[in-house]
Parts: C-alpha cells; sequence; structure tokens
C-alpha cells in the first residue's frame, strides 16, 4: 500500500514528488513514457515568466508569482542552469504600446515589477530590438532554465530521498474504495491512500476514471526553430510580442547553452501525440520573428521541433482535491513557472487527508553535475588526472566528455536510452544533431546497462535503432 501515488514525471510531477521526499511516505510515480520529462516538460519555450500577464486573481496569477519567486534557491540546490535575463514585451505600433501600458496596473496586482521603456531605452539594453519597436514593457525578474536538466533534478533527488518511480507503466484504471484507490497498468496492480493526477494532456482522461468530467484538455500545439551558438553577440532578453488570445506569441530568446529559440506557434490539435513540424507554419514563425528583432541569422538555424501545451476547457490551472484524488490539469503556459509553487499546493493537499509527518533527513542538495564545457582548463585537468574518461571527447559540437555521460546513466533517474543522454548533457543537440556522437553514445550505453547495442533504444521501447549486424567481428 502507498500512501500516494503521482501520475505523470513531467515538471508538475517532478516538484510534487521532491515536496512529498520532505515527509515520511511511501511515494510511487506512475509515467507512461520512457524517461522522465519526455512531453511537454521537454518541448517548451524554457522560460520562467514573470507573471505580469496572467489575470489577477486566477491561479495562474498566484502561482507563477509564487513559482518564480522559489527558482534561485531551487535551482541552486538541484544544481540546474537558471537566469535570470528579464524579459522585455514589445510594441511595434501606438496602438500596442497602449495595450503594454494596461498591463502595467495587472502585473502591480499582481505583485511583479515591470517598467515601461520607451525605444530609445529599449534599444539601449537590448540593441537587437526591430527597428519598429517603440517601446516595450521590461520585466526584470524572468528567466531561463534547462527544463530537460530541471526535470532530471527533481526526479533525481526525489529518489535519492526514497521515492519510487516507474516507467512505461501507462495507467488504464482507478477503482475508488474505501479510504483509498487501486491503480491499475497494462501488467499491474497498486494501492494508495492518496492520487495526485499530474498526466499533464491526459489529465482529463485519468480524472474521468474516478468520475471528474468537468473539465477536457485540448493539445496546443508550438512550432520552434532552434539556433546554434555563435559568437557574435544577439539578444541578451527574452523578447516577447504583445500578447494575444493565442497566448504570448512568437518570441526571440536566448537559452542556458547559449543557443537561441524562435517560436512557438498556436494553434489547437486534436492528436494528443502529434509532434509534426510544417513549412507554412515555421515560415510564419520566421516572419512574426523578424518583426521583434533584426538581422536574424537564420543561416544558423540547427533544428526544428513541436511541443504540444495541455489547454483546459476552464482557461485557468485546475488544482483541486476530492476525497484523496488531487487533480493538477490543464498546466499550460506558465506552468514551468508556476511548478514549484503547484508542488507545494499540492503536497498541501495530501496533508490536508493523511497528516504526513517531517522526513528529518530529507536531502534538498543533488549532487553536483560536471560540465566539463563550463570548468577553467585548471578544473580540468585535475579532472581527467583523477578520471581519464573526462579527457576523452565524444560529442565535439557541445564539448561533451565519456566521463559525463557516464555519470549521467549512472545517477538515480539516469538515462537509459540515446535521447535520455541527450537531455541530460547535450550530445546530439548541437551543429550536427548527433551524427557523430551517437554511435559513441549508443556504445557507452551498451557497455553501461550491459545491454546487446541492438537494444539499445533511442527514446521509446520501440525506437530501434540498429536491426541486425552487418559483417561479423573477430572470435
Amino acid at each position: 500500500m502507498y500512501d500516494v501515488i503521482v501520475i505523470g514525471a513531467g515538471v508538475i510531477g517532478g516538484c510534487v514528488a521532491r515536496e512529498l521526499a520532505r515527509y515520511k511516505a511511501k511515494v510511487l510515480v506512475l509515467d507512461k513514457e520512457n524517461d522522465v520529462g519526455n512531453v511537454t516538460s521537454m518541448a517548451n519555450s524554457a522560460i520562467v515568466h514573470s507573471g505580469y500577464d496572467p489575470k489577477p486573481g486566477t491561479n495562474k496569477a498566484k502561482y507563477n508569482v509564487l513559482g518564480n519567486k522559489m527558482y534561485d534557491l531551487l535551482t541552486k540546490e538541484l544544481d540546474v542552469e537558471f537566469k535570470r535575463i528579464g524579459s522585455l514585451t514589445c510594441a511595434t505600433n501606438e496602438e500596442e504600446l497602449e495595450i503594454i501600458k494596461s498591463f502595467v496596473s495587472r502585473a502591480n496586482d499582481n505583485g511583479v515589477e515591470v517598467k515601461i521603456l520607451n525605444q530609445e531605452e529599449t534599444r539601449k539594453i537590448e540593441p537587437f530590438v526591430s527597428d519598429s519597436v517603440v517601446g516595450s514593457l521590461y520585466a526584470p525578474s524572468a528567466g531561463i532554465i534547462n527544463p530537460f536538466e530541471l526535470c532530471v533534478g527533481l526526479f533525481e533527488n526525489a529518489l535519492d530521498n526514497g521515492v519510487e518511480l516507474l516507467l512505461n507503466e501507462e495507467v488504464v484504471s482507478i477503482e475508488r474504495l474505501t479510504n483509498r484507490f487501486v491503480v491499475r497498468t497494462k501488467d499491474k496492480e497498486f494501492e494508495t491512500r492518496v492520487v495526485v493526477n499530474a498526466a499533464g494532456l491526459y489529465s482529463d482522461k485519468i480524472a474521468k476514471m474516478v468520475g471528474i468530467d468537468y473539465f477536457n484538455i485540448t493539445p496546443r500545439k508550438g512550432e520552434y526553430f532552434v539556433l546554434d551558438h555563435f559568437e557574435k553577440p544577439f539578444v541578451s532578453h527574452v523578447i516577447f510580442p504583445v500578447p494575444s488570445e493565442k497566448g504570448k506569441g512568437i518570441l526571440v530568446t536566448p537559452t542556458t547553452h547559449n543557443n537561441y529559440l524562435l517560436g512557438p506557434s498556436s494553434e489547437f490539435v486534436e492528436d494528443k501525440s502529434d509532434l509534426s513540424t510544417d513549412k507554412p507554419t515555421l515560415d510564419n514563425v520566421r516572419v512574426n520573428a523578424s518583426k521583434l528583432v533584426k538581422n536574424i541569422p537564420f543561416n544558423y538555424i540547427i533544428r526544428q521541433f513541436s511541443g504540444l501545451r495541455a489547454t483546459g476547457s476552464t482557461h485557468d490551472f485546475i488544482i483541486d482535491e476530492r476525497d484523496g484524488f488531487i487533480t493538477l490539469g490543464g498546466i499550460e503556459s506558465p506552468g514551468l513557472a508556476s511548478a514549484p509553487a503547484i508542488g507545494k499546493e499540492a503536497v498541501r493537499l495530501v496533508n490536508s487527508v493523511l497528516h504526513l509527518e517531517t522526513n528529518p533527513y530529507f536531502n534538498p542538495f543533488r549532487r553536483k553535475v560536471i560540465r566539463l564545457k563550463k570548468m577553467s582548463i585548471e578544473e580540468r585537468n585535475d579532472l581527467i588526472k583523477q578520471d581519464p574518461s573526462f579527457g576523452h571527447i565524444v560529442c565535439r559540437c557541445e564539448g561533451v566528455s565519456e566521463g559525463e555521460v557516464v555519470d549521467c546513466i549512472r545517477r538515480n533517474a539516469g538515462a537509459r536510452t540515446i535521447k535520455g543522454v541527450k537531455k541530460r548533457c547535450r550530445p546530439g543537440f548541437g551543429k550536427c544533431q548527433g551524427g557523430f556522437c551517437e554511435p559513441l553514445i549508443m556504445e557507452i550505453l551498451a557497455r553501461e546497462l550491459n545491454l546487446d547495442p541492438l537494444n539499445v533504444r533511442y527514446d521509446s521501447v520501440k525506437s530501434y535503432i540498429l536491426q541486425s549486424e552487418t559483417k561479423e567481428g573477430d572470435k
């Protein structure tokens, strides 16, 4: 019997699991994917929004502002890359300028610091904005984060503190009994006193299993471009357009690894697994990004991708508790910024049912991540003397060593696939997109996990890479 089962291993499920680890509780996280943070948490704008935009009094406003304030401590404890670079919401005409001026009172209601900048002031702090920009709303508390590393860090720390995680376990039914639930996957059955539904795009489906049917989730797809990192200066803030009913619009932003993102588009789709991209949509991303930022070096584009946001029919975050079943649904933007605060609220709701005792042995710190590329020459040499595998570079584009790959595999919630390694320490994120390093990563995974190379997967259990040997080796 578990005290709590969390359904969903994205950033919301990760924040809930880590907060639960602060208490004496038997906790299990279930996810249908082959890795943590493998759906919405993997493909987004990687922005910690300031919180000026959501309508005052909504869950979005409340948890965005609270969550934003928690990121400095959270990322320090988990050793996750995070930078408060600030955001500029840019007006390209007088009508838009009046709109952003109206956001000041909303920001004040939400308790978020903002400042209206005129054209000259905007160009002074961000010289790469388009010549058509006539003014902006500056929000200094906005930040950028590595969302893959955040999810991994949350679960690694949760597992270090006793939480259990089972992947490739899709929940197919939930039965409510007296004072407990029976949660069933295809091959297994679990009993628990409380269920936390953090299933993202499928949170409506999970809720309906216990008769909660007052909301639906519709996927909203966003397509992006990724620009390679380059030496010449470029934008240093998150650059937004004036938001519309479709969302915050197509933005231009740096990432924590000195790449740049352009996007996202915003279109509803029916298929909750539709991650396709198409030329007309991406052409529109190019056009609208160029309205904000001049001289975008499109020749540095190395990848395009799409992500799905879980848009709820209530148009706000759904956070409630009904007889031991806690629903966290419709967590679209600003869900990433809100996640730490939502995690705390979910655990408060759990405690209202279970009255858990504090875990005196909880350790909030994750073991430091080894980032060779960010070390000094002296630090690198010392590390290589201790372990020569850190001197073997397996990804030339991103400067990743064999030692870093091995480390990300051996940790709790460690990598088990090519994509899992890519998300954790970046081989395959560079200009060649894995063309050089993927065979080397496959060899390391096979060795570390004691697998036949034919059984190494790219991502899901069905994503085969090798089908058979092409020739015999030495006997």
